[in-house]
């Protein structure tokens, strides 16, 4: 996986036209000395930092104002102190500096611009604020709301005063100061630290944390001369982000160190977007444990492309399913990292290239291992990383539950089995939707529930050899417990016994307790003498349910059929009956498709009586019924058929039957006959459908196609002329076949395309023809002159008249190059290379006026040789 960098840049500004360059800045002070009277002498300096490509008057300021207030009522104090500018200096990260990172930025460049200013204070109780103010900072700061460009920054320093008793001289303090490294690259969705320790002169203790940033100036005054005055507005950060969190909770500062540690923000794609988190960085300065400055940071972390080489492994892996094992670097690393992996157990190492950083392994036996892996960069940059495998192979996680009842507790087994060890941990969450407290760490649990309906149990157990997974199972909890009986109304006759059969969880008891054997268990015997209902009881653990099962009593079986009936032969039939039978035996069994079935489907191939029992227990009666067979009718409709279009087909019908029908019968002639004619125009399905009166009441269809071929459409090529022994190829279309006739000059008369060679005019007559004799004719003219090959060209031409085109006239030329035609102005108006093509006197659609139009025309003659002539005509209207 390709992973991106974080650059940290100092906070930004988008001013108009010129504020777009700051990255940030730092407010602090040094006590120099004792003033006059009762006052002090302070250094304050500002560290301002500007992207390296500003050149414009706004981000080069030769002086800064600062505003100071007295922290007692938060009112100014003096005039702004003008800082002037003391130093500027260039800070580059330089990729070469870290060869372990692919992909290292080569454009983070800070210039660091430092002002700062001497200032007299009386010494008062509460001390001072002093203040800097600019707008604006970037837009899209991923982790402030929308638009974040609105958002200026404010900047201060904290002078304490003398009213802390335990320090009452805490005025005489210089502040901490950050001694970050702000040209430092860092890769997204990895993990990073960079020191934000701040150096302090006075012996001081500090204590650091992520703070929430300030705004400040807005767009309409973006440079303030004099600050608003305190306390001031926190930035408005986008969940799931806050000043304390400023990266989400991937990251975190060591309040005793100043570290920042954590996994860095992804990437987020796309050329809008800026990538970039505000973070802002507290140091809390404490004197002999009283508070007595809050020093602060802001920074921006960009999101750029990179990978840095890591080896990163977990705490601690466990293996629970067999001994051959797969480990991974948990961080991808630049191509052509290199990983030695040392197991623990005295094998030898192994040396592996894999991108992912992933090995396997297959232990010898279960225990604790120490892991190792190492990773090289080009030889020249490692890391390495420990961590501890337990291999214990053979942990199957379960449980058992009992219960089904609302507010009566379900009990909860586990049934854990583990090969090495024992399980030691439980953590059980029983679904119940209408708390959040549905939780147990016990072995064997119970929990009551309060509603009906289905809960997802989730058991999540760990043995102690480290092993932990997780098993899940449904359970129904029912207002009562389930009773499911097979039947709920039967019959039997008066002298038999049934058994009856209840299936659910509990205790069984039914009633009335009379003529029943067994009655308090699930499958009690009845022998009732009258209809009886039979009522089931169920005990689920003090949850009740009752059901009943009807037992109708009859002394005999009743009987009745359907009468006799006839069947067109190869039919099948429904055998019905009709009573208060159960059980069926039909015969004979061969034809019929279920023998045991109260109605069941016959197909007699010949006349048949069928002969059933019907039984209910040990009483039975008899039937039977008789089922005739007549065949069908029979119908003939002929063999299918061709025929040339606009012809005839006569239809040869037969049947066996006393009457039939042909349809349809539009494109019939005789249609109440056996032997019709047809005359389709397309092809075409004709049905002729029989009737009988013998007994069977279906009528029998056939059918024939006749097909019509499509119409010939016979074509021998247009009229044409050549000259004496120029040989002229035909090209006849329309069929499969053709003749040409008369055969004088031709080549071959029984093909499509024969040669001619005439000395005469000639007509010549083609018949295109099928294999079933449909035909079609077409004629030819063929002007023959007796003069070498030329095109001919007429001298003037009326659109509106006879001679409505005006074209080329090639004799003995065989093809057209091209034929332009010009106006007056020498505009081409018309060409083409199509013989028999032509200008219809207008251009686009519009019509041409009467005038002289100059003609150009090329050609080739059946030997090759080129012929180009060129004239005028005139076009009359």
């Amino acid at each position: 996986m390709k992973k991106l960098l974080v650059i940290f840049f100092l906070t930004c500004w988008t001013l108009p036209l010129f504020a777009e360059h700051i990255k940030g800045g730092e407010l602090s002070y040094r006590y120099v000395s004792a003033g006059t009277g009762n006052n002090s002498r302070y250094e304050i300096s500002l560290k301002l930092y500007i992207d390296c490509e500003a050149n414009d008057k706004g981000q080069l300021d030769a002086s800064v104002p600062l505003t100071i207030f007295n922290t007692a009522n938060n009112l100014q104090y003096g005039p702004t102190i003008d800082a002037p500018l003391k130093t500027e200096q260039f800070i580059r990260f330089d990729p070469a500096s870290n060869p372990c990172i692919a992909n290292a930025p080569a454009d983070v460049c800070y210039r660091i611009r430092v002002f700062s200013a001497l200032v007299e204070l009386p010494n008062t109780t509460s001390g001072y604020t002093i203040s800097y103010q600019r707008c604006c900072r970037i837009a899209k700061i991923v982790n402030l709301v929308a638009p974040s460009d609105e958002n200026g920054a404010t900047y201060i320093a904290q002078i304490p005063g003398t009213n802390l008793a335990v320090t009452p001289e805490a005025y005489k303090n210089s502040g901490p100061v950050f001694t970050t490294n702000d040209a430092v690259a860092v890769c997204s969705v990895s993990p990073f630290s960079i020191s934000y320790q701040a150096t302090e002169t006075d012996g001081d203790s500090l204590s650091y944390s992520f703070c929430s940033g300030f705004k400040g100036a807005s767009y309409t005054k973006p440079v303030v001369e004099i600050a608003s005055p305190p306390p001031y507005i926190e930035l408005s950060y986008q969940p799931p982000y806050n000043g304390n969190a400023p990266f989400g909770g991937g990251v975190s500062i060591n309040s005793r160190t100043g570290l920042v540690t954590g996994t860095a923000p992804a990437f987020i794609p796309g050329p809008s977007a800026s990538n970039q988190y505000v973070l802002t960085v507290c140091a809390y300065e404490f004197r002999q444990g009283v508070l007595i400055n809050i020093h602060r940071k802001d920074i921006h972390v960009k999101v750029s492309d990179c990978i840095p080489l890591k080896a990163r492994l977990k705490p601690d892996y466990s293996f629970c399913d067999d001994l051959n094992v797969t480990f991974k670097n948990e961080q991808v690393n630049p191509p052509g990292s290199i990983y030695i992996w040392q197991y623990g157990d005295n094998t030898k190492s192994d040396t592996s290239a894999d991108v992912l950083g992933m090995a396997q392994h297959q232990y010898a036996d279960a225990g604790t291992y120490k892991v190792k892996v190492k990773v090289i960069l080009a030889g020249q940059c490692i890391d390495s990383a420990i961590t501890t495998a337990k291999v214990y192979p053979g942990f199957y996680p379960g449980f058992l539950k009992t219960g089904s009842c609302i507010l009566i507790p379900f009990q909860f087994t586990d049934t854990t089995k583990s090969r090495y060890g024992i399980p030691s941990k439980w953590n059980w969450n029983f679904g119940d939707e209408t708390t959040v407290a549905d939780t147990s760490t016990q072995k064997n649990p119970s929990w009551k529930y309060n509603t009906i309906g289905f809960k997802t149990i989730t058991l999540i157990v760990q043995s102690d050899k480290g092993c932990i997974d997780t098993v899940r199972t449904q359970a129904e909890v029912r207002g009562k417990p389930l009773i499911t009986l097979p039947f709920r109304d039967t019959l039997i006759c008066s002298i038999d016994t049934l058994q009856l059969h209840a299936i659910g969880n509990g205790i069984f008891s039914w009633s009335p307790n009379s003529r029943i054997i067994n009655a308090n268990t699930a499958d009690p015997y009845v022998y009732p003498l009258n209809t009886t209902y039979y009522r089931v009881t169920l005990n689920e653990d003090g949850c009740i349910n009752n059901d009943s099962i009807r037992v109708r009593v009859v002394n005999f079986v009743t009987l009745s059929m359907n009468p006799d009936t006839t069947i067109c032969l190869s039919d099948p039939v429904i055998l019905n009956t009709y009573g208060d039978g159960l059980n069926f035996r039909w015969t004979p069994a061969a034809t019929l498709n279920n023998p045991l079935l109260r109605t069941p489907t016959a197909t007699p191939n010949t006349a048949t009586t069928y002969n059933v029992t019907a039984s209910i227990g040990k009483c039975s009666t008899s039937g039977a019924i008789s089922v005739r067979t007549v065949p069908y009718p029979g119908s003939f409709a002929g063999t299918d058929t061709t025929i040339c279009f606009d012809d005839t087909a006569t239809l040869q019908g037969s049947i066996a039957g006393s009457r039939f029908t042909w349809s349809p019968l539009i494109t019939l002639i005789n249609g109440n006959s056996l032997n019709p004619y047809a005359f389709p125009l397309v092809t075409s399905t004709y049905t002729l459908t029989v009737y009988d009166t013998i007994g069977c009441p279906k009528p029998t269809e056939d059918r024939v196609i006749v097909n019509v071929r499509n119409k010939i459409l016979a074509f021998s090529g247009n009229d044409t002329s050549i000259v004496v022994g120029q040989p002229l190829q035909f090209r006849g279309q329309g069929a499969e076949f053709f003749q040409w006739t008369p055969p004088n000059g031709l080549n071959r008369t029984n093909i499509s395309n024969p040669v001619a060679i005439l000395q005469d005019n000639m007509t010549y007559y083609m018949r295109a023809y099928t294999k079933e004799g449909c035909f079609g004719l077409d004629t030819v003219n063929v002007r023959v002159f007796k003069t070498s090959p030329d095109i001919f060209m007429p001298n003037a031409f009326s659109p509106d008249g006879k001679n409505r085109v005006f074209r080329p006239i090639p004799v003995g030329i065989s093809k057209i190059n091209y034929f332009r035609v010009y106006n007056r102005w020498g505009q081409l108006v018309f060409q083409t290379k199509e013989p028999g093509k032509g200008w219809d006197g207008t251009i686009a659609g519009k019509k041409q006026d009467t005038g002289t139009y100059a003609w150009m025309v090329q050609g080739e003659d059946y030997t090759g040789k080129v012929l180009t002539k060129k004239g005028t005509a005139v076009l009359i209207r």
